[in-house]
C-alpha cells in the first residue's frame, strides 16, 4: 500500500481552481470534472459527489474546523508575501510570523475555510542566516539542526 495524496472537499470547484491556482500557482493535471488533480498531488472533491460517496447529507460536511492544513514552502518568501498583500479577498489565520527555527510562515484560508501554511524554504533559512553573519555553528545551534544540515544546504 502507498499514500497517493491528500483530498479535500470543496463547495465551488471552479473557484477553488482559480484560488489554487492564482495564488499556489497549482495547475490542474486530471480534472473528472467533479474530482481533479493539482500540482502536488493534491486532489479537490465536490461537496455534492462527496455526500454521494460517503452517504452524508450535505449538512453533515462542516468546513473550517481549524483542524488541518495543507503547507507548502516557498523559496522566495518575500515575493511571495508581496502577491499574497495585493489579494485583498485572503483571510489570514494569522499574519507572518517567526518559529523559534528562524522560519517565517504565513497562515490564511482558502475558499472553504481549510488552512493553507506557506512557509520560507528551510534551505534559504539556513542561507538567510549566514547571509546576516552567523556561523554555520550558530545556525544549527538557531535552528535546532545539525551542522552536517546546515552545510549541505550552503553548498
Amino acid at each position: 500500500m502507498r499514500f497517493l495524496n491528500p483530498l479535500i472537499v470543496v463547495s465551488d470547484m471552479e473557484k477553488s481552481k482559480f484560488f489554487y491556482h492564482e495564488v499556489l500557482g497549482l495547475d490542474i493535471i486530471l480534472d473528472f470534472g467533479a474530482n481533479i488533480t493539482l500540482t502536488g498531488n493534491i486532489a479537490l472533491q465536490t461537496k455534492d459527489s462527496w455526500c454521494r460517496f460517503i452517504h452524508k447529507d450535505n449538512n453533515e460536511i462542516v468546513f473550517g474546523g481549524n483542524n488541518m492544513e495543507l503547507y507548502f514552502e516557498e523559496n522566495n518568501f518575500d515575493n511571495f508575501l508581496q502577491k499574497l498583500s495585493s489579494m485583498p479577498e485572503i483571510e489570514y489565520v494569522h499574519p507572518v510570523l517567526q518559529h523559534s527555527w528562524g522560519q517565517r510562515v504565513v497562515r490564511f484560508y482558502d475558499p472553504d475555510r481549510h488552512i493553507i501554511e506557506v512557509g520560507e524554504n528551510m534551505i534559504m533559512v539556513v542561507k538567510r542566516f549566514s547571509d546576516n553573519g552567523l556561523s554555520d555553528e550558530e545556525i544549527a545551534t538557531t535552528m535546532d539542526v545539525s551542522l552536517d544540515y546546515v552545510k549541505s544546504c550552503l553548498k
